[in-house]
Parts: C-alpha cells; sequence; structure tokens
C-alpha cells in the first residue's frame, strides 16, 4: 500500500474525537490512518500492559503476523548484555 503524508495537530476532546486546527487536503469522505503523537511527558502514565495490549492488538503490526516475517532464529547474531 502506498500512502501520502500530511502533517497538522488537533486536540483529542473528551469524547475521544479528535479535531484538527486545520482541514486536510482531501475528499471527503475518505478513510485515513491516523498516527498520533503526544508529548513525552504524557507517556509517564502508561505502563507496560497497556502498551503491550497496543502493540498486539493495532492493525499497524498485522504484517508481523505473517509466516514470511519469520526470517530470523535464536542461532542469529551474538547475544548482547547491556552493562548500562
Amino acid at each position: 500500500m502506498s500512502a501520502r503524508a500530511f502533517e497538522t495537530t488537533g486536540v483529542l476532546e473528551s469524547q475521544r474525537q479528535l479535531r484538527l486546527d486545520t482541514p486536510l487536503p482531501l475528499d471527503a469522505p475518505s478513510r485515513v490512518r491516523i498516527i498520533v503523537l503526544l508529548p513525552a511527558d504524557e507517556f509517564e502514565g502508561f505502563d507496560e500492559a497497556e502498551w503491550l495490549h497496543a502493540a498486539t492488538t493495532s492493525p499497524f503490526f498485522d504484517f508481523l503476523r505473517d509466516s514470511r516475517e519469520d526470517i530470523y532464529t535464536l542461532a542469529d547474531g551474538r547475544p548482547f548484555d547491556d552493562q548500562g
């Protein structure tokens, strides 16, 4: 699927509806894919379980369920030990 990107800002309102600051240059109605970017300090309330749920239920990652994506095994690469 090819895609074009348009950037704008907006407000997520109380009913979880997104109100854009400027209209998109598209004919409506039209189906779109939305990527939401939040300021880093707003991520403090998300725990690991919420992130895991979002990653496993998001259609964005559906391609990973395709067996053609299974190109690596445990024998590939070298172990990484972060001494941080």
